[in-house]
């Protein structure tokens, strides 16, 4: 049963992040991004990290992707139509990149030897808690700022070119 509910989200988060790069409605961008943090959350789960499933739908699902999503609304962003600006040699290297990405990467896991598995990490919650508030508290609020400051950067230029 286990694994059919990991092949059921393996299958739903390719195809939902597929539908994220594809589709020309920034809406729908985002709902299919919240699909994919769910089966990533999902497979999480069945690898026994609680704590990380619970922070994938916290943190992504539930707080940066609704930031997202109230942002798009917010501007209104128009939707992409048609391919009037496309030339030919956008489509060819939209076909023999990820072609080469793919052989890239075929050619990295054949080559690579796999090294004996790592000792468990015996890491709780409160663990990770007073890592971020202790010595790593500088870094983490540095982060939030800069992600604050990329979102405000983002609405001005936005607003400007409305």
């Amino acid at each position: 049963m286990e694994m059919i509910v990991f092949y059921a989200a393996a299958v739903l988060a390719v195809i939902s992040a597929g539908v994220a790069v594809a589709h020309r409605n920034p809406v729908v961008n985002v709902l299919s991004l919240i699909v994919t943090f769910f089966c990533v959350a999902v497979t999480f789960a069945l690898l026994g990290a609680s704590f990380l499933a619970g922070a994938q739908i916290l943190v992504y699902a539930g707080a940066i992707l609704v930031l997202f999503l109230f942002v798009v609304m917010l501007l209104n962003a128009p939707t992409v139509e048609g391919d009037a600006n496309e030339r030919p040699v956008q489509r060819v290297g939209g076909v023999l990149l990820p072609l080469a990405l793919l052989a890239g990467a075929a050619a990295v896991l054949l080559a690579v030897t796999l090294a004996p598995a790592a000792a468990p990490v015996e890491g709780t919650p409160h663990a990770l808690g007073r890592l971020l508030v202790g010595p790593q508290l500088f870094a983490f609020e540095l982060v939030s700022v800069l992600l604050l400051a990329a979102l405000v950067g983002a609405m001005i230029l936005v607003k400007r070119k409305s």
